[in-house]
């Protein structure tokens, strides 16, 4: 028998047997299992299986972490053992229906913002790539100043880092038709219709420059260049409107009626009601977030590097990311990502120092990759399987990212993206600020390493708890 195989029969007497696994699926790094009931998980027998490194149950799903190529092959061993095997999005939307109508809500409104995250990416790494070929030490290097740089080129490079934000309610109102059950296509005229050049442009009544439309003498009417919220509930209202309408309109009439029904409708109320209501709402939500960023004394990238990744536990990470998206459209720089990527900096710290410290062959194999996958951004091997399995280095890690954002937040660090944190996340300071961001972050980890190795843990305490 190989040992992979070993592996995948080894998961499923830990999970309960096959009577109490409802589908299995897999993504880049995890198995994904669907149980019927999670108190016949054995948390402990998993944890100990060979190449396992983490296992947690978040959205409806039982998540075992094995790591990029060896999930793919312990998938292929259970799918030969007669379960049901899903696709990742298909098992996803039966996970939907689980879980209180929090959770069920904050997974909605993770599945319409994160597909538009990838395109906010490359936007913030255009922007801090233009920060950089900008700076004065580097046009030098060409014998150029920076009045010398062609317009055509400035031109050029706001093509790139701009039109993601001009047309974000197109992407918003798209996403949120798809996930809402209704047309995307019609999604995304809604939102083009958002951002009309017909209408009076968003930044520039902002600047006064341009005069709101009055409808009726009192309704302000303006184009949403760089909004969210708005092309949000526009989109839930048009997602919903177009399933009715389509329900009460002959088949034969459907591909003419109800998409001319639905935008005219929609139009409408955007324009005159869910746009002003919701701009001012949008508006109010950024006000309040941009005053607690700038609270004085670093007290903002103390509280925010020091709870992060406990908010990451619970899986509603996801509804900062439209206060991300928001700041970004607003002021084109992000002081929240400079923050949050001390604390999970700080995860991989605490990974490390239980890596270098232990004497367990098997810990060490778990926790020294899990420290470089955090410090590649993603928290969840370090977090599952190290770091609140063993208590004490999650919270030297939280003290960590407390430092770091307490810091991040002296230096007044701000990235030009989102998403991307720790080493990836440098490509978001390259305009002038890279020295303070590699500063803040050594911080993070080293404060989290140091506490973990002196007071987080030690293998007396390991073979304590494991007994």
């Amino acid at each position: 028998m190989s040992e992979n195989r070993k592996i995948a029969e080894e998961v499923i007497v830990a999970v309960g047997g096959k009577e109490n696994i409802q589908s299995v699926a897999h993504c880049a790094t995890r198995l994904r299992i669907m149980v019927n009931d999670k108190e016949k998980i054995n948390q402990e027998q998993v944890e100990n299986i060979n190449k396992v490194k983490g296992a947690f149950f978040n959205s409806g799903q039982y998540q075992i972490i094995f790591g990029t190529g060896t999930v793919n092959k312990i998938y292929e061993e259970v799918s030969t053992m007669g379960l049901d095997t899903k696709s990742a999005s298909e098992q996803k939307k039966e996970a939907v229906k689980s879980g209180t109508k929090f959770q069920r809500a904050i997974r909605t409104f993770g599945d319409v913002f994160v597909p538009i995250i990838p395109v906010l990416v490359a936007t913030g790494l255009f922007m801090g790539l233009r920060g950089l070929v900008m700076q004065e030490q580097v046009l030098a290097l060409f014998g150029m100043k920076p009045e010398d740089v062609s317009q055509n080129f400035l031109l050029f490079t706001q093509i790139l880092t701009d039109t993601a934000f001009i047309f974000l309610p197109a992407l918003v109102a798209w996403s949120t038709f798809r996930v809402f059950g209704g047309t995307p296509i019609i999604g995304l005229v809604l939102g083009l219709m958002l951002v009309s050049p017909s209408l009076p442009n968003a930044w520039g009544v902002a600047g006064g420059d341009v005069e709101p439309l009055k409808f009726f003498d009192w309704i302000p009417v303006v184009g949403y260049q760089g909004s969210v919220l708005p092309a949000f509930i526009a989109g839930i209202i048009g997602a919903k409107l177009e399933r009715s309408i389509r329900k009460r309109v002959p088949e034969a009439l459907d591909l003419i009626v109800t998409p001319f029904l639905t935008l005219l409708v929609m139009i409408a109320l955007s324009l005159l009601v869910v746009g002003p209501i919701f701009h001012i709402v949008e508006q109010n939500i950024l006000s309040a977030a941009t005053a607690v960023l700038s609270w004085p004394f670093g007290i903002s990238g103390l509280l925010i590097g020091g709870l992060n990744q406990l908010i990451v536990i619970t899986g509603v990470h996801h509804i900062f990311n439209m206060l991300e998206i928001q700041l970004l459209a607003q002021y084109h720089n992000n002081p929240y990502n400079a923050i949050v990527t001390c604390a999970v900096a700080a995860q991989g710290g605490a990974a490390l120092a239980v890596g270098l410290k232990t004497k367990s062959t098997k810990l060490k194999a778990l926790a020294l990759p899990s420290s470089l996958s955090a410090f590649l951004g993603i928290t969840e091997p370090a977090i599952f399987g190290i770091n609140l399995r063993y208590g004490k280095p999650f919270i030297m890690a939280l003290i960590g990212g407390a430092a770091g954002g307490f810091l991040a937040s002296i230096l007044g660090l701000k990235g030009t993206g989102m998403a991307v944190t720790v080493i990836p996340g440098i490509l978001l300071y390259l305009n002038g600020q890279i020295l303070q961001y590699i500063l803040v972050n050594l911080v993070a980890i080293g404060v989290a390493f140091v506490l973990t190795w002196m007071f987080g843990f030690s293998d007396k305490e390991k073979k304590e708890m494991e007994q």
